[in-house]
């Protein structure tokens, strides 16, 4: 009886990380991606995650991306922490896989992420990030854009994957770098 009750357990686990895997495999990659051409302020619209506990609105901590950079092949992601007196940039690298338009990175403590440029016309951008730390996965969906509009062609498509995907609506924060850029 507790062989039968493990492997019940261990079943929805399995199904899970192969819904997980095949998820990956789903998401698409822009296959004619110019590195160069996302550059610059991106002003996020729209915002969905797999784990919307980590982007409560009731959190007083707030993560905004405010710019992408080239640095030779590799994407660095300036980000902004904020909230109770707080205000640090981070920029976050990531390095280019095989696979145009995706880029992959790690973090200290063995974090991991995978970025993939979903698709651009680069004044839009649908960006998918894979982020797995020691105990979970997270699926995050952002539509981005260089000012704050939402074009209904992008927002259709963005609004088609988070419910292909079934991910939750999260809260969306946009700073002006009203703190310190991270130095390079």
């Amino acid at each position: 009886m507790a062989l039968e009750t493990g492997l019940l357990l261990l079943l929805p686990l399995s199904l899970g990380l192969a819904s997980a895997q095949k998820t990956l495999a789903e998401v698409p990659v822009q296959s004619v991606f110019d590195a160069q051409k996302v550059e610059g302020r991106w002003v996020t619209i729209h915002l969905a995650t797999s784990r919307t506990h980590l982007v409560s609105p009731e959190d007083p901590f707030r993560l905004a991306l405010y710019a992408v950079w080239t640095r030779d092949r590799d994407l660095e992601f300036v980000l902004f922490w904020t909230g109770e007196g707080v205000c640090k940039g981070v920029n976050v690298t990531v390095h280019p896989t095989e696979l145009p338009g995706q880029y992959q990175g790690s973090f200290e403590g063995g974090s991991s992420m995978l970025v993939r440029f979903v698709s651009t016309d680069y004044r839009s951008l649908l960006l998918y990030v894979w982020f797995k730390d020691a105990r979970e996965v997270t699926n995050l969906w952002a539509l981005l854009a260089r000012r704050v509009f939402a074009d209904p062609k992008w927002l259709g498509k963005y609004q088609e994957y988070v419910r292909k995907f079934r991910l939750q609506e999260a809260p969306v924060f946009n700073l002006d770098a009203p703190c310190a850029l991270p130095t390079a």
